[in-house]
Order: structure tokens, then C-alpha cells, then sequence
């Protein structure tokens, strides 16, 4: 254990290995959507609640982690989490239809929420607050890195091995990473008793699946009525964000609150924490939709696809622990602005360039772009809103930045599901419309039918599907022309759905790089020349 506490390096290499791994998770499934709704039969919809029900129980669970930490010890949540993560990973990759594979997401959601919050309370305790900057650096980095990597990870493995692998992966590493926790990291006890707000628990989880489950099953129910509980969408998705404000009122009033409130009165753990959930919004509202017309409506690899977003992981790799040390130096507040604004900028150009024929090469300086400017956002994200947070809070304000964090990526998984099945619903319509004028009169109707019913069936986005289940009892004269016209009408349609699918998080994030200019400058060190009227002018 000595040695543990003298090398807190090595404990941060344990630590950021489990953290990796499961924000891998995060991204790495987007990459494999299309394989996966092909082996496994499943629409889109179905593919999404893939995504969300890991993102969702995740989110929710965090601050209850937090707190768990305290009280039984933070290294032995951390090793719970990964033991139940890994054994999650199994479960998914043996997965035969995707109610399993959701069941499984679930359970690696709960063993994710476990171990995250004790990374950033581990990491406080034992670095000193002077060596945290570079500490949060590397943390920061790590997490851009499982994000960004995600896809091109995921894309080797489903080209040469099997879509199940990106789970099965998970197994020798965590196995690994558990071993070392117990012989690396130090039994870390606050010791510190809280109780249990199981109504804030029971408010913020079933505020969160009602607008998570409106808005991904919305376009299915036309937005109108859900069939089997005899309310409207609307009224899901109201009835989910009132319990949100309820859940935000309740907690004012609570000694101990699921979400303790007073940490947003530091101005500048506020705006990070907006700034963590907006970069998640961002990057999940736009690798979701960009993954599929890579790999759907542009017909590559999935080993294509990844290395096509490959410049975009290494470009953050090595520009995020320079961040994280002039970080140190001289604050997070412009290198912030200028990250954002790069990210937006490289996101805005790769939607620009896409089309029906572009190819890797196109997308090469729009993804360095981004690149970069993921690389000069976690590190100093992170350091602004960790730097000034005591080690007796650190694990509530840890709990609190990853599920803000998490929650941006919740919303933003739903909100572009939303939005790309609801422009998909239009554009493939229309697109129906222009392209059956080739068909024989006497099957035009039907094929614009098949386009225009699909929203309520179910959209297909597998590789080499069209979007539409077409029917069998076509003759083979007519057959190969609609299979044919039916592949141009799904790469047009989705293309056009992309692209009008990426302005919200464009705006979005665009107005996010506007108030990283809230955020307060660190104070310059006290020096015997300068007085002290000069230090609170600067301070403020």
C-alpha cells in the first residue's frame, strides 16, 4: 500500500484504465449499429434504447455512487463497478435479440455508474492540489480519447472479428484492471454516513425515461397517442420534465440532496458543468447519425468508417495533456472557447462534405479540425471545475460533473433519434416521390407507399439495407430496378435527414463556446509587490 500511495501516477494509469473502458462504451456501440440491427433484426428504435437504456441507468445512478464511495470506500466501488461492468460485457456480446442486449446495457450502465465517480475522488485525494491540473489533464485526455476512439476501435473489430467483440474485449481487460485496483490503489475510507433520498432517486429516474422514451419512440407513434397506456407523447414527455422540476425543488429543501445544489454557486464548476453536458450533447448528436451514413448510405467498412474518424481521436490524443498543462498555467477559460469553437467548426464541415460519393479524403482536415478542438476541451473542463472543490466534497462534485456530463449525452442520443427518424420520415418520402417517376406506372404508388408508411414500422439502417423492409411478391423483371431506385431514394434521403439533423447541436454548441467567456479567471499568485487591494481587483 505504501508504494500505491507514493506512485499516485500509477494509481491514476489503474484508475484511467477502468474510466476508459467505460466511455468506450459510450461510443464504441455507434460504430456497430448498422451490423448490429442486422444480426440482431432490429429497427433503429430498437437500436437506440441499445444506446440509451446504458446512458440513461448510468446517469441516474451516478450521484448514488458517489455516495456509496463515501461510505464503504471508493476503491472498493470502483472494483464493484468494474466487476459488474465486465460481467455485463459477456452478457451483451452472448446477446440473441435485442431485448437481451438491452437487458445486458442495463447491467453495464449500473456498473458504470459505480466505478466513474470515484476516479475523479481518488484522483483529488492524493495528488496535491498543484499537480491536479496535469493529474485532470490526463484524466481529461482519456476521456476525449475512449470517446473519440469509440469508432474507430469499434470498426476493426466488427470488420475482422464480430460486432459481439466489441463486448467480449471487455472481459480481459477489466479482469486485469481489477486485479491491478487491488494491488495498486489505495483503500481510500472517508468514512463519511449520508442518508438516502430515495423519493430525488425515484423522481430524476422516471423524469428522465419519460422524455428519453417520448422522444425516442415519438416518430413511431406519430407523436400522437401511445397505444399501450392510453396517453399522447406530449404528455410523456411534459409529464417526464415536470418531475425534473419537482426533482430540482424537492432537493432544495433536503439536508443531504441526491443533487447538492450549493456546488453551482462556484461560478466556475456551473459553467463547467454545462460546458459537459453540451460537448456530450454534441458529440453523441453527431457521431450517431455520421456512423450510419458512413457505413449505410456511403457502403463502407465499418474498418473504413473507424479510420475515417481516426484523425480526429489521434489529433485529440496528443493535443489533450498539452491543454491539461497550460491549463495549469494560466486557466481553462480561453483554451476552452477556442476548443469548442474548433469542434463546432470541424463537426459544421464534415456535415457540409457529405455526400453520396465522398470519401475518407474528405473528411480528413474536417476531422483534425475537430480533433483538435476535442483535445482543448476535457482537460481543461475538467481542471476548471475540480480545482477549486475540497477532497471532503470531491466525490459529490465529482457525481455531479459526470452525470451532467452523461445527461447532456442522454438528451442528445434522444433528441438526434428524434430528429433524424422524424427528417427520415420526410426526406425518404420525398425522395420516394422524385424516384418512382422511373417505375412502371402500376407500381409507383405502392413504391412511395412502402417509404411513406416506414416511420410506423420501423426504420432499417443496417449495411446494405434501403430504410424499408420491401415486399417478396415483386416480379424479378421489376425486382432489381426498385432494389436499385430503393438504394438511391435510402443514401439521398438519409443524407438530406443528416444534415438537417446536425444544425441543432451546431447552434448548440456555437452558443456553448460563447459561455466558456463566464467562466473566472484564476487569481495570479499573492507576491510581496503587489498589494493586496491589486490581488481582489484581479480575483474578480
Amino acid at each position: 500500500m505504501a508504494q500505491a500511495r507514493t506512485n499516485p501516477w500509477l494509481v491514476l494509469l489503474v484508475l484511467t484504465t477502468g474510466f476508459f473502458m467505460i466511455l468506450l462504451d459510450t461510443t464504441i456501440v455507434n460504430v456497430a449499429i448498422p451490423a448490429m440491427s442486422t444480426g440482431l433484426n432490429a429497427t433503429l428504435d430498437q437500436i437506440l434504447w441499445v444506446i440509451n437504456a446504458y446512458l440513461l441507468v448510468y446517469t441516474v445512478l451516478l450521484i448514488t455512487a458517489g455516495r456509496l464511495g463515501d461510505l464503504f470506500g471508493q476503491r472498493n466501488l470502483f472494483a464493484t463497478g468494474l466487476f459488474i461492468f465486465t460481467i455485463a460485457s459477456a452478457l451483451c456480446g452472448l446477446a440473441q435479440n435485442s431485448e437481451q442486449l438491452i437487458a445486458a446495457r442495463i447491467l453495464q450502465g449500473t456498473g458504470g455508474a459505480l466505478l466513474t465517480p470515484q476516479t475523479l475522488a481518488i484522483i483529488t485525494s492524493i495528488f496535491p492540489p498543484e499537480r491536479r491540473g496535469a493529474a485532470f489533464g490526463i484524466w481529461g485526455g482519456v476521456a476525449g480519447l475512449a470517446t473519440l476512439a469509440g469508432p474507430t476501435a469499434g470498426g476493426a473489430i466488427i470488420t475482422y472479428i464480430d460486432w459481439r467483440w466489441i463486448f467480449y474485449i471487455n472481459v480481459p481487460i477489466g479482469i486485469l484492471a481489477l486485479v491491478a485496483t487491488f494491488l495498486i490503489v489505495p483503500d481510500l475510507r472517508p468514512g463519511r454516513r449520508h442518508g438516502w433520498d430515495v423519493l430525488g432517486i425515484i423522481m430524476a429516474t422516471a423524469g428522465l425515461f419519460a422524455i428519453v422514451f417520448g422522444l425516442i419512440e415519438g416518430q413511431k407513434y406519430s407523436w400522437g397517442q401511445v397505444d399501450s397506456f392510453g396517453v399522447t407523447i406530449p404528455e410523456v414527455i411534459g409529464g417526464g420534465a415536470a418531475l425534473i422540476v419537482l426533482f430540482l425543488l424537492w432537493e432544495r429543501f433536503q439536508k443531504e440532496p441526491l443533487l447538492p445544489l450549493n456546488l453551482f454557486a462556484n461560478r466556475n464548476f456551473a459553467v463547467a458543468n454545462w460546458i459537459a453536458a453540451a460537448i456530450s450533447f454534441g458529440i453523441i448528436s453527431m457521431f450517431l447519425p455520421f456512423t450510419i451514413y458512413l457505413q449505410s448510405a456511403r457502403g463502407f467498412s465499418a474498418l473504413v468508417a473507424g479510420l475515417t474518424m481516426a484523425p480526429m481521436s489521434l489529433t485529440s490524443m496528443f493535443i489533450a495533456p498539452f491543454a491539461g498543462r497550460f491549463a495549469d498555467k494560466v486557466g481553462g477559460k480561453y483554451i476552452l472557447t477556442a476548443g469548442i469553437s474548433l469542434f463546432t467548426i470541424g463537426m459544421a464541415s464534415i456535415a457540409l462534405v457529405a455526400g453520396p460519393d465522398s470519401t475518407w479524403i474528405n473528411f480528413l482536415v474536417p476531422a483534425i479540425i475537430a480533433g483538435a478542438g476535442m483535445g482543448m476541451t476535457f482537460a481543461p473542463m475538467t481542471t476548471v471545475a475540480m480545482r477549486n472543490i475540497e477532497p471532503r466534497i470531491a466525490g459529490s462534485a465529482s457525481a455531479v460533473l459526470n452525470t451532467i456530463r452523461q445527461l447532456g449525452a442522454v438528451v442528445g442520443s434522444a433528441v438526434v433519434g428524434a430528429v433524424l427518424q422524424n427528417q427520415l420520415a420526410t426526406t425518404l418520402h420525398n425522395q420516394a416521390v422524385s424516384h418512382a417517376a422511373a417505375l412502371p406506372a402500376a407500381f409507383q404508388a405502392r413504391f412511395v407507399a412502402i417509404f411513406t408508411n416506414v416511420s410506423s414500422n420501423g426504420f432499417n439502417v443496417g449495411a446494405g439495407q434501403t430504410g424499408a423492409k420491401l415486399p417478396g411478391n415483386i416480379p424479378p423483371a421489376v425486382a432489381q430496378q426498385l432494389a436499385s431506385l430503393a438504394h438511391d431514394v435510402f443514401v439521398s434521403g438519409y443524407i438530406d435527414a443528416m444534415k438537417n439533423s446536425f444544425v441543432l447541436p451546431i447552434i448548440f454548441l456555437a452558443f456553448t463556446a460563447l459561455t466558456t467567456l463566464l467562466i473566472r479567471r484564476r487569481p495570479r499568485p499573492v507576491t510581496q509587490q503587489q498589494p493586496a487591494e491589486e490581488m481582489r481587483a484581479a480575483a474578480g
